[in-house]
């Protein structure tokens, strides 16, 4: 049950995304286009996180809509490339949208949770971004995002 004193809920505003990774970034494009629907609404290479990566969406729906984002590792030492190598391709992480990235990590560190950065880092179309450690958060990877300003719904 979720208070209104809760350190966290004037914080976390909505579902932004759920990470599926995937080897070939192209082709799982096309795929969930070809068989959901879906649109790429942005697509960019971050190589600070070792990623291609595209956001999706459904055609013609609101702005700041849940989406589904594509990763696809740039070399086999990046991040995705061990998940992939360790689980298959496939759910990596649930996204939540924050109004405030860093204060959403010191509320969960208060908490005795496990976050992966000190400090934020940027993320998808220049959001700052942090993780739950999935151990902290049963066996999930938690993403915590904070959308740029230009990007806010």
């Amino acid at each position: 049950m979720t208070t209104t004193d809760d350190a966290l809920s004037p914080l976390v505003v909505a579902v932004d995304h759920v990470g599926i990774a995937v080897p070939d970034l192209d082709e799982a494009i096309r795929w969930y286009g070809e068989n959901l629907g879906l649109v790429a609404v942005h697509t960019e290479t971050n190589t600070e996180q070792g990623v291609r990566e595209a956001m999706l969406g459904a055609p013609g729906e609101d702005t700041g809509a849940t989406k589904v984002q594509l990763l696809a590792p740039l070399d086999e030492n990046s991040t995705i490339a061990k998940f992939i190598g360790r689980n298959g391709p496939g759910l990596q992480q649930v996204a939540y949208r924050v109004t405030d990235v860093a204060a959403a990590a010191d509320a969960l560190r208060a908490k005795g949770l496990r976050l992966l950065y000190d400090e934020p880092r940027r993320g998808t179309s220049d959001s700052r971004v942090n993780f739950v450690h999935p151990k902290d958060a049963g066996g999930v990877l938690v993403e915590l995002v904070e959308p740029a300003a230009a990007s806010r719904p």
